[in-house]
């Protein structure tokens, strides 16, 4: 991507923000964190990737 498509592309996202409703803007940002609070795992939130890692691997020797 060339400097100018980058400023561009910038120039636009930020028209886009300045022209929605602060109400709207509202909105989307809980949306955003209600989705994101309901579809993550505590530990990997916390804790990363790692817990899920070893979860896995437990899971894998347990079936076999």
């Amino acid at each position: 991507m060339s400097t100018n498509d980058y400023v561009k592309y910038v120039t636009q996202q930020i028209v886009k923000f300045m022209d929605t409703p602060k109400e709207t803007r509202k909105q989307q940002r809980q949306e955003r964190k209600d989705l994101d609070a309901s579809s993550s795992y505590y530990s990997n939130r916390w804790l990363g990737v790692l817990p899920f890692a070893v979860r896995l691997l437990m899971n894998k020797k347990k079936d076999r």
